[in-house]
């Protein structure tokens, strides 16, 4: 079996994203089998799982991998369709029930840390929910050098990628919900401005790697940072790679198998709301499917730019 088929023979979240971003699909066989999404496998289990009170594990944020934030964060992994009523019934339940940890503020008013802010400001977005008081809050929070760090408020005076990834994907689910907004496309821009001055991977005052864990792909990241998230992000940002993404680029293209496959090189979770069948150095589709989707827009740059 092909990668391709190898991929297409999984759950509808894997499948409706490979037909979008790797065969090309016809847009209407897409949406059909997004649609499945809510309805079978992974996303409706997901959605089977919550309980009568909307609150996934009981919490906002903890357990880690079951709580409210994970879990919806898996769905829109997943890709579901927002505008499902199933899901906007359990979107309804959480913003009527859930709570953060900090203080018992309400879920999509957001709680103090960048790092989660961001987070809910990607969720909510997606789900169609208001969180301009987030981003507002988050736009005064960037640092001098475009970056975002959870230990501002305990005196850093840098950028974190893995604060500022979080920040950089909520922002751009933000503008796709309520269009373009000057001020968070600015923000955005500056951020992914900080990591691609980094290559994506290294410290900027010395040049070396800023975590050598960096170099193990991971699904999902919850708040944690890679590569390949943080490529799949530019990709999906429009941004087109350049010499500051080609380490990167070349970690991920290094790990891929001589079956074409890429394995789970860490699992973060211990547990989840759905089984997506993977484990920690086994063949992976969730990182296939990321790897061979970046590999395409930078090979498709690449053949942009050629010279005839």
């Amino acid at each position: 079996m092909n990668v391709i088929d190898w991929l297409l023979d999984s759950d509808p979240a894997i499948r409706w994203q490979v037909m979008r971003h790797l065969t090309d699909a016809a847009p209407d066989e897409v949406a059909a089998e997004r649609a499945k999404v809510a309805t079978e496998g992974w996303g409706a289990q997901v959605l089977a799982a919550q309980p009568p009170d909307g609150v996934w594990g009981g919490s906002a944020y903890f357990p880690e991998w079951t709580a409210v934030t994970p879990t919806l964060q898996l769905l829109r992994a997943f890709g579901i369709d927002p505008r499902t009523p199933a899901v906007r019934r359990a979107i309804e339940l959480v913003r009527a029930n859930a709570r953060w940890e900090y203080d018992n503020l309400p879920y999509f008013g957001g709680e103090v840390e960048p790092c989660i802010n961001g987070q809910a400001v990607a969720i909510g977005a997606y789900f169609g929910e208001d969180v301009r008081a987030i981003v507002d809050r988050l736009l005064t929070e960037q640092m001098e050098d475009g970056g975002w760090n959870c230990e501002q408020e305990r005196g850093s005076t840098r950028g974190s990628f893995e604060t500022t990834i979080n920040v950089l994907e909520g922002f751009l689910e933000y503008e796709r919900s309520v269009g373009a907004d000057a001020n968070v496309v600015a923000a955005r821009i500056r951020g992914q401005e900080y990591l691609l001055e980094r290559r994506l991977l290294r410290r900027l005052s010395t040049g070396e790697l800023a975590q050598p864990r960096w170099q193990y792909l991971a699904f999902p990241n919850g708040w944690h940072y890679d590569p390949l998230r943080a490529l799949d992000h530019l990709r999906d940002a429009g941004l087109a790679p350049d010499e500051r993404t080609a380490e990167a680029i070349g970690i991920v293209e290094s790990k891929r198998r001589g079956d074409g496959r890429w394995l789970l090189d860490h699992a973060f979770h211990d547990e989840l709301q759905a089984d997506i069948g993977e484990a920690e150095d086994q063949p992976s589709r969730w990182i296939t499917l990321k790897a061979l989707r970046v590999l395409r827009w930078a090979e498709g740059a690449s053949a942009s730019t050629a010279v005839p």
